[in-house]
C-alpha cells in the first residue's frame, strides 16, 4: 500500500494506491486483483474489493468504480445517480461523504485528487489514449466548474516507467500531430522504437492547471511482485492480467 505525502496531510480523506499484495486471487491474478473486467473468479474479485472497502472504511456498495473505456468522459456522482452500478467513464468526482472512488490500472496512470477547499474528491484513469484525448483537462475543468475557488491536490500513482514503455513510430506520430512540443516525452531507442514517458506527460497536464502534484514513483512493469502489468502479461503470453486499485474516500467530517 502506497500513499501520497500531500493527501496524507488532509485528515478528512482516506486514500491508498494498493499494490497486488494480499488478497484472495490465485494463478496469474495472485493477490489483490480488483479488476471486475478480468477473467478472474468473480467471488475472489468481490472478496478483494471487500478488503479494500474495509481498509478505506466505507461500505462495499459505497466504493464506486468505473467501466473504463480509455475515453475523456468525466462523471460527477451526485445524490441523483449515486446508486447507479454503471459509470462508463475514465474519471469520477463526488462530494458525497462516506463514499469512495476507485480506479483500476495495470500500467496506465491512476490519479487521485482532492479539492480541499470544497470537499470534492476525484479519480482519473489516464492511459495514453485518455491522456491524449483530454481526460485530465476535462476532469480539472469539471472541478473548477463545480467551484471556481478551489485548492486541488493530485497524486500520480504507480504506472509503467519510461524505460519499460517501448512504442513504435505510429504511436509517436499521434502525439506529434497533436503538438510538436510532445517530442520531449520520447527518447529514441532505435530507428523503429521510442520510449514514452507517460508519467511526465500526465504530470505536465496537471501542472498547467496549477494543480499541486506529488508522485508515488513505481514502475508497474518492472516490479512484478508489487504490481499487475498489461505489458508484462503480453510479453509472457499470459491469457489475461490482474488490475491494482487506487482509492480515495471522503469521510463524514469536514475537510479543514
Amino acid at each position: 500500500m502506497f500513499y501520497s505525502k500531500n493527501l496524507k496531510k488532509i485528515k478528512q480523506i482516506k486514500h491508498c494506491f494498493f499494490s497486488r499484495k494480499g488478497g484472495f486471487s490465485r494463478g496469474i491474478y495472485k493477490g489483490l486483483n480488483c479488476g471486475k473486467g478480468s477473467k478472474d473468479n468473480k467471488a475472489n474479485v468481490k472478496k478483494n474489493l471487500k478488503f479494500v472497502s474495509k481498509k478505506i472504511k466505507v461500505k462495499l456498495d459505497n466504493l464506486k468504480l468505473m467501466h473504463q473505456t480509455h475515453s475523456n468522459k468525466v462523471i460527477v456522482i451526485s445524490k441523483n445517480n449515486k446508486n447507479s452500478k454503471n459509470f462508463y467513464s475514465d474519471a469520477l468526482i463526488t462530494n458525497i461523504k462516506g463514499y469512495a472512488l476507485g480506479v483500476v490500472t495495470a500500467d496506465c496512470v491512476p490519479i487521485i485528487l482532492c479539492d480541499s477547499k470544497n470537499q470534492l474528491i476525484g479519480c482519473i484513469h489516464a492511459g495514453w489514449k485518455g491522456a491524449l484525448s483530454g481526460i485530465i483537462e476535462n476532469t480539472i475543468k469539471k472541478f473548477k466548474k463545480l467551484n471556481s475557488k478551489n485548492k486541488i491536490l493530485a497524486s500520480v500513482g504507480p504506472c509503467i516507467g519510461q524505460k519499460s514503455y517501448e512504442v513504435d513510430i505510429n504511436f509517436y506520430r499521434k502525439f506529434i500531430v497533436k503538438s510538436k512540443k510532445n517530442k520531449i516525452y520520447f527518447l529514441k531507442k532505435n530507428n523503429a522504437k521510442k520510449l514514452f514517458n507517460l508519467r511526465k506527460y500526465v504530470n505536465d497536464k496537471l501542472l498547467k492547471f496549477n494543480v499541486k502534484v506529488d508522485n508515488v514513483k513505481h514502475d508497474t512493469f518492472k516490479e512484478k511482485d508489487k504490481f499487475f502489468s498489461y505489458r508484462r502479461s503480453q510479453k509472457l503470453k499470459e491469457k489475461d492480467y490482474g488490475r491494482c486499485i487506487s482509492v480515495i474516500s471522503l469521510s463524514r467530517h469536514k475537510i479543514s
